[in-house]
């Protein structure tokens, strides 16, 4: 199997789809891969840290600081240097934005620009907000940087409106990881 001791990353963002990255853990996990999640803090309104840290066995990373009082945190570098991949699903505007342009607000976005690994983005925002020129625009400037990032589906969103926006099934991540991790 093609993740089997894989170290992968999945970092997490606020969006109504971070329902699917406890999916996404599971079956991360179960093709035998180590997973760390980094959840934004955005991202734990739609899914908690119990949940992804029951599922990947591993404590979720919030922020920096592991222990404030004993001067504690959670090295993004080291984090970066870890990873077999780090995979951002699902990665909303705002995350696609800071990545783009190299903003630095969470550990999530220190990590991407930490991380020597190969770069994997499952878009998800509503259809008006994939559309959007900005938005577009930091896409292809992220695939840019080497970075993959996978299209984003068509079909019903959030909002009622449908089109692309989705974030990719966590199933068709998987393959696309499998495929990756293959060659």
């Amino acid at each position: 199997m093609a993740l089997q001791g894989r170290k992968i990353l999945l970092g997490v963002c606020g969006s109504i789809a971070a329902y699917k990255s406890a999916l996404l853990v599971r079956l991360l996990v179960k093709a035998g891969a180590e997973v760390q999640v980094i959840l934004t803090a955005s991202a734990s309104a739609f899914v908690t840290p119990l949940t992804l840290g029951t599922l990947s066995k591993n404590p979720v990373l919030m922020g920096f600081l592991k222990d404030e009082a004993a001067g504690e945190w959670h090295n993004h570098v080291d984090l970066g240097l870890w990873a077999d991949a780090l995979v951002i699903a699902p990665a909303s505007a705002n995350s696609v934005a800071q990545l783009a342009n190299g903003h630095c607000p969470n550990l999530l976005t220190a990590v991407y620009l930490s991380a020597r690994c190969p770069v994997f983005l499952a878009p998800a925002m509503d259809l008006d907000m994939y559309a959007h020129p900005a938005v577009t625009e930091n896409l292809a400037r992220l695939r840019r940087f080497g970075n993959h990032v996978f299209d984003s589906p068509p079909g019903e969103l959030a909002s009622g409106l449908s089109g692309p926006g989705r974030m990719l099934e966590p199933e068709d991540i998987m393959r696309k990881l499998e495929e990756f991790f293959s060659t």
